[in-house]
């Protein structure tokens, strides 16, 4: 019992003396330039997802819709703001769908429903939030 004491004392005091820099050098998984590319990406994807909601809700048709249903655009465009994560990569993916079916001349009855849809998601959310 007495040289397990000495044999654990000597390791402590070794392991306590030891520098802790050599403890401390591991490699990381991710560097730091990766790693702030990474969060440049996402952040520029959610500008980019934003300004696809903002440009969907300036359509003059998804305007007369949102009128006629009578939806609040104002709080719908303030809540693109606060929208993050998957509601706001959702939203935007619907967005331009109807983006370019709305440019193309899709039919109107698909995108309305879809306009009406996108625009209580986003209220809906708004309410939420507050």
């Amino acid at each position: 019992m007495q040289m397990f004491r000495r044999v654990l004392a000597t390791t402590l005091a070794v392991m306590l003396m030891a520098p802790t820099g050599a403890w401390a050098q591991q490699s990381h998984v991710i560097n730091k330039s990766a790693l702030e590319q990474a969060v440049q990406q996402r952040v520029s994807q959610d500008q980019a997802d934003r300004e696809a909601l903002r440009t969907f809700l300036q359509n003059p048709m998804v305007q007369g819709v949102a009128a006629k249903a009578g939806l609040p655009l104002e709080r719908a465009n303030t809540a693109v703001s606060a929208l993050e994560g998957h509601d706001l990569r959702y939203a935007a993916s619907q967005a331009r769908t109807v983006n370019q079916d709305l440019a193309g001349g899709a039919t109107v009855v698909i995108t309305t429903t879809t306009i009406i849809i996108i625009l209580l998601v986003v209220i809906l959310l708004v309410v939420a939030l507050d």
